[in-house]
């Protein structure tokens, strides 16, 4: 097994995960986002009204991974910019709707052939049955950790070994 108090960056997945999103997001956010006043979490929420359309502010934060109270800024920046508008929920006067402005739609279909051509870049030379088999394990992954249960208090829950990790 190795030794215990050691962790290969190389070959650690979360490493190798955010290592591979810090530098696409770094290249397309100064390339392609920064011109434009955005950044990638703004990006992710356009991205995603653009595909869902008018969304309730709580499951934009849960569709983009976004905390809620960081996203209700977000999309204060983004009303400002004139990219969507928001709106109190027909169903309750304590859910807020948003959804892209035409501003905001024609930005995000200028903006992703640009973030096609990074993901294009990001893959190429890996086969396509391969690029879906990390996809779906990405997601799997993802998927693990939605679920799994917080930790009670501290790393005392933790067995000596993942105290390491923590």
């Amino acid at each position: 097994m190795g030794n215990p108090f050691k962790l290969d960056l190389g070959d650690y997945l979360p490493y190798l995960v955010n290592r591979v999103g810090a530098i696409i997001a770094e290249q397309f956010g100064e390339e392609a986002l920064a011109p434009h006043g955005l950044s990638i979490a703004m990006w992710r929420v356009m991205v995603v009204l653009a595909s869902e359309a008018n969304q309730r502010q709580i499951d934009l934060a849960a569709l983009t991974s976004i905390d809620a109270s960081t996203l209700s800024r977000l999309v204060t920046r983004l009303v400002r910019m004139g990219l969507v508008t928001r709106t109190r929920s027909a169903r309750s006067n304590r859910e807020v709707a948003v959804k892209l402005s035409a501003k905001g739609r024609a930005l995000v279909v200028r903006l992703i052939p640009i973030a096609r051509e990074y993901e294009a870049a990001a893959i190429a030379g890996v086969p396509a049955e391969e690029l879906a088999v990390v996809k779906r394990c990405l997601r799997l992954i993802y998927g693990n950790m939605k679920s799994r249960p917080a930790p009670k208090s501290g790393s005392q829950q933790l067995p000596p070994h993942d105290r390491l990790l923590a």
